[in-house]
């Protein structure tokens, strides 16, 4: 079997765990969605468009507090930049792929993905870009199509779906396991920490925009300790 074949598998079975917290996020978001007025067209162009949760429920919600365009586009985009550090940090290892190929990789650019191609990359320096790219794709390939398909079931479903079975786990579950393990420097820590207290302490401001200065705060923060460490370093 071709080193690229094996690449795909080991992606594959490293993104199926997901699959437990992706299809009832994908339900959940359905649910939501529809609740929200959109039928179930809107619901599936938005998630195959988008296929960014966390920024869809972000979007979904200030649509249904009735939040001006702006603040919702807002709102979605600072969700999303984080999807800017996932690309710089994909951009040394998928960067000489040609143009159509970074674009498909960079629509599958999803948390999961991200986070377990950065650590398998990292983990193998040596491997191929071929390697690499077989890998980024056998992460994705059992978490994309149940996430459409999870999200159609959520929308045609609705309502129906036992409030006991609490969906909405699914969303903080995965991205404690995700981020958990990455923080790993007194930085990250500390932009972390400023995110929580901040976010917590502007829960008063409308259409949830505490979000968004707790995310300016956070990325201060974390750059402010960056920058001490290293002058104390080269001092």
């Amino acid at each position: 079997m071709s080193n690229d074949k094996l690449s795909f598998g080991k992606g594959f079975r490293d993104g199926l765990p997901f699959v437990f917290v992706i299809v009832p996020f994908g339900m959940l978001f359905g649910v939501v969605a529809t609740e929200a007025g959109l039928d179930l067209a809107q619901v599936m162009v938005m998630t195959v468009l988008v296929i960014a949760g966390a920024s869809q429920f972000a979007a979904i919600q200030q649509m249904g507090d009735s939040a001006p365009v702006f603040i919702v586009l807002a709102t979605a985009l600072a969700v999303n930049l984080r999807m800017a550090m996932y690309s710089a940090t994909m951009a040394p290892h998928l960067g000489a792929a040609p143009l159509w190929k970074r674009a498909v990789a960079a629509y599958f650019l999803v948390d999961q993905s991200a986070v377990l191609a950065t650590a398998e990359f990292e983990a193998r320096p040596k491997a191929t870009l071929a390697e690499k790219f077989a890998y980024f794709f056998g992460v994705v390939a059992p978490i994309a199509p149940l996430w459409y398909g999870a999200t159609w079931i959520g929308a045609v479903v609705g309502g129906r779906i036992p409030e006991s079975f609490a969906l909405d786990f699914a969303m903080p579950i995965t991205f404690l396991a995700m981020i958990a393990p990455m923080v790993k420097t007194l930085a990250h820590l500390g932009a972390a920490l400023t995110s929580v207290v901040v976010a917590l302490a502007l829960a008063w401001m409308p259409y949830g925009t505490g979000l968004l200065v707790a995310a300016v705060c956070a990325m201060a923060v974390g750059s402010f300790i960056e920058v001490a460490q290293a002058r104390r370093a080269a001092a």
